[in-house]
């Protein structure tokens, strides 16, 4: 069985939802020894459940499906079918059907090792479904006030006299764990937290070698007594790694410690590195009014990638866009009010990052950074509007427009747009992009759906056209394409 698809929420322990008084529920078969966790209530009156479940649910049924004459081997393949899905637990309701739970089924979730519990008819399957999510929501609450105070703790300790052993300190603490920074060459300096188990020193330097040979932000692996370990580059590889490993991963544990390695990047490899110093020179030469293509070299690169981000839960912090930047491996980075933009060395192939919707331009010189912001911006738009994590501009086959003059074409759509202004122009390519969809035009561009049916009704009056024709939004989608140049 693949691993089930479970939603980003924190699961609830069953044993959580057994104390909820006002549901009553009562667990009447199954191994007692264990609490499982439940990531979704589901209901079913199938028999044969299997192609609904996705796993991780707890299963509700009145029990309508059940023949009248059903018997052991009935109930054997039933509950057989909700364990091979990956089932959590089964609930079942009494009344209107059912006075008692057919013994038959308490006998079958016993030899399948599946909790049964008894949902007494007071509680409908909606309550015990609000309150798993209502479980959830306090476990994600917990989660995050657990995250906000770890990184209020390690900025602290990066103040201190000590600031990098302080920052170790704190994090092997928070994740209950050991947590020691390695620099070039795998040299240990610094180690703070329970001393590792046998054989977990050695596995952990191992890991880290993977994140220096790979060129790879982050690696991740798991003992064979269970230990979770982690590797977290720092910086833009220069050879420093930190270290993670516990015996409990809690959901929580990889922003903690992806916090301690912005901070640890910033007291260690950025500064011994020079890296710091000449992102420094380059950004006085800018201010004094050097070209961008003579300041670049000092940043180390030739060719630029701009990525565009928006975080999925507003709003976005300066510790959360730096961590960030470690992840896509650069610490150039830009906090504006709604946006983290990120100047990432085109030898870096961004990845999608939980929590994080981005857009990236095509390879650019530092001549044309200005247009690969606009690429980047506009990436991130279409993103939005699809729910898709990442978009890359510029990916596309090549097509006919790429046979004719690019000085005609640039000529012709200057002329055949000119009647727009920019608002418009920027909705006109959104809503061509998007197919005419007003609602993801309206997400893409964050105003109301009205505004863009107002703003296309403008266009179409200005351009003297009918938008619904195919023809014409062809040709004003290539003219679009060329005015980008």
């Amino acid at each position: 069985m693949p691993e089930p698809t479970v939603p980003p929420t924190p699961p609830v322990p069953l044993s959580a939802l057994l104390a909820r008084e006002d549901l009553g529920l009562r667990r009447i078969a199954g191994p007692t020894d264990t609490d499982p966790v439940i990531h979704w209530a589901h209901t079913s009156e199938m028999a044969d459940p299997y192609p609904y479940l996705l796993g991780g649910e707890l299963l509700l049924t009145a029990g309508v499906h059940i023949p009248e004459a059903a018997g052991s081997d009935y109930f054997d393949a039933y509950v057989s079918r909700i364990v091979a899905a990956g089932g959590a637990a089964l609930g079942f309701g009494l009344a209107p059907l059912h006075d008692t739970v057919p013994p038959a089924l308490v006998a079958a979730c016993d030899t399948h090792g599946l909790p049964l519990l008894e949902v007494p008819p007071r509680t409908t399957f909606s309550g015990v479904a609000r309150a798993v999510w209502q479980l959830m929501a306090q476990a994600r609450h917990a989660e995050l006030r657990r995250v906000t105070q770890a990184q209020q703790s390690l900025a602290a300790a990066a103040s201190h006299p000590d600031p990098v052993r302080a920052v170790l300190r704190q994090l092997a603490r928070r994740v209950e764990g050991w947590a020691v920074l390695y620099g070039p060459e795998g040299a240990l300096l610094g180690e703070a937290g329970r001393g590792p188990e046998e054989g977990v020193r050695e596995r952990l330097a191992e890991l880290t070698g993977v994140v220096t040979s790979r060129s790879s932000a982050t690696a991740s692996d798991t003992t064979a007594s269970g230990v979770h370990l982690a590797a977290y580059a720092l910086g833009t590889g220069h050879g420093f790694v930190l270290g993670v490993a516990a015996r409990h991963r809690e959901p929580g544990d990889h922003t903690i410690a992806s916090v301690a390695a912005v901070l640890l990047s910033l007291l260690t490899g950025e500064h011994q590195s020079g890296s710091g110093a000449a992102r420094s020179s380059a950004l006085v030469r800018l201010l004094l009014g050097a070209e961008p293509p003579t300041v670049a070299p000092l940043l180390g690169a030739d060719h630029w990638l701009v990525v565009h981000a928006r975080p999925d839960a507003q709003p976005c912090d300066p510790v959360a866009a730096s961590a960030l930047g470690a992840a896509l491996g650069s610490p150039l980075v830009d906090l504006a009010r709604d946006v983290v933009r990120v100047l990432v060395p085109a030898d870096r192939e961004p990845s999608p990052q939980p929590g994080w919707t981005l857009g990236v331009s095509a390879p650019a010189t530092a001549r044309d950074w200005p247009a690969a912001d606009t690429q980047a911006a506009r990436a991130l738009s279409r993103a939005r509007a699809t729910r898709t994590a990442l978009v890359r501009h510029g990916t596309h086959r090549p097509a006919l427009t790429d046979l004719l003059s690019p000085e005609d074409a640039e000529a012709h759509a200057r002329a055949l747009l000119a009647p727009l202004t920019g608002p418009l122009t920027e909705t006109l390519r959104t809503w061509l992009s998007l197919h005419g969809s007003w609602d993801r035009t309206a997400v893409a561009l964050s105003v109301h759906r009205n505004t863009v049916r107002q703003r296309i009704a403008r266009c179409a009056a200005l351009l003297e056209t009918d938008l619904d024709d195919p023809d014409v939004r062809m040709e004003l989608w290539f003219a679009l394409r060329h005015s980008e140049r």
